[in-house]
């Protein structure tokens, strides 16, 4: 059996959540709701699955810091010290290279998976085997591996990646990747066969991140590289390398440049519960198609929605199809399925018109 000390995940836990707007706000994301009664919220569900993979005291939780107490709240097993708190948002790449700095400095050996806090995995024995061996693959290679779904609908709101040739039964390298596409290249992709979707579930050596972000985005790498997290100043050190650093993706960053980008295609029911029709999707409905979240519904002729309404309201339809109704109490929201691409859109606009407000 593999030593897993040198092992280590890195739980991004920062972001807003605006596409699950008005049930995801500033103050509570959607990586800290329990969407589906269990008891745990999707970030306590992601820990969970990481935990017969890598030790407990070798998971980090790289948020912003105004949820630090929302983190300590939910994770209260987690290494206070594996906290580490964003004093600004700047996109994934500089999470993970300030993570992978933090590893670095305790275990220069490491390798790492990294994580978005906010997805939905139905079958874990397969996710366990999926990362078991895609740290085995990276363990052995200088690569940088990222998951691959099979895609099962045209789907233009999630990134894309060919596949080039094989290195084992299920990795390949990358041949391209594409940032959201249309809704016809969409179709065209699905239709080749040669195109995943884009997991944003990543694992790597830290040799060879740290020699990615120097020789590919060398002005994120010099934020990071002299950083001591031992030191008495590291928290200065920290808020100095985020107000120098570039708001960027990792994919842009790195992995869109790097020549040794392989894809694990993997088949463990993954669903990036993005938006209220992935929520949908994975919830039960009723003879009507209808989803209710935890709510008192009268539907008359309506079906394919989803209702998600807080408190103790009656919600009563009639002739309503394939829509959002959420109502989170001083916000309601009522929207085809078909547009839910527009509510980062309407939460930008609501932003304009009345502030902070409902947010």
């Amino acid at each position: 059996m593999k030593d897993k000390s040198k092992r280590y995940c890195v739980i991004m836990c920062g972001g807003i959540g605006s596409r699950f707007w008005p049930y995801s706000r500033t103050e509570m994301p959607k990586q800290f709701i329990d969407f589906f009664g269990t008891g745990r919220s999707l970030l306590q569900m992601t820990y969970d699955r990481i935990l017969p993979l890598v030790p407990a005291e070798n998971i980090i939780a790289v948020t912003n810091e105004r949820y630090a107490d929302l983190v300590r709240g939910q994770l209260p097993d987690i290494n206070p010290d594996n906290i580490l708190l964003e004093p600004a948002r700047r996109n994934t790449a500089p999470c993970i290279a300030w993570a992978s700095r933090h590893i670095e400095a305790v275990c220069p050996d490491a390798s790492v998976i990294v994580t978005p806090s906010d997805h939905l995995i139905t079958r874990e024995r397969e996710f366990e085997k999926a990362i078991s061996d895609g740290f085995n693959f990276v363990e052995s290679h200088d690569a940088l591996l990222t998951l691959g779904i099979s895609p099962t609908r045209p789907e233009t709101g999630y990134g894309y990646i060919q596949i080039g040739e094989a290195v084992t039964d299920n990795i390949r390298k990358v041949k391209t990747f594409t940032e959201k596409p249309n809704a016809e290249l969409a179709k065209v992709f699905l239709s080749t066969g040669e195109f995943f979707w884009n997991s944003g579930i990543f694992l790597w050596s830290i040799k060879s991140i740290t020699r990615a972000f120097s020789e590919l985005s060398p002005e994120i790498a010099a934020c990071f590289a002299t950083m001591t997290p031992a030191a008495a100043d590291y928290r200065e050190q920290v808020v100095q390398a985020f107000s120098a650093c570039p708001a960027i993706s990792i994919d842009y960053a790195v992995m869109e440049k790097a020549a040794n980008v392989y894809v694990e295609t993997v088949t463990f029911g993954w669903n990036d519960l993005g938006t209220w029709s992935a929520l949908y999707d994975n919830s039960p409905k009723n003879r009507d198609a209808n989803v209710t979240q935890n709510c008192n519904v009268l539907a008359y002729n309506s079906s394919g929605n989803i209702f998600a309404v807080r408190g103790d309201k009656l919600v009563v339809v009639d002739s309503l199809k394939d829509y959002i109704v959420a109502d989170a109490g001083d916000v309601l929201l009522v929207c085809p399925k078909a547009h839910e691409q527009e509510i980062k859109q309407m939460v930008n606009d609501a932003k304009i018109r009345f502030g902070e407000k409902f947010l």
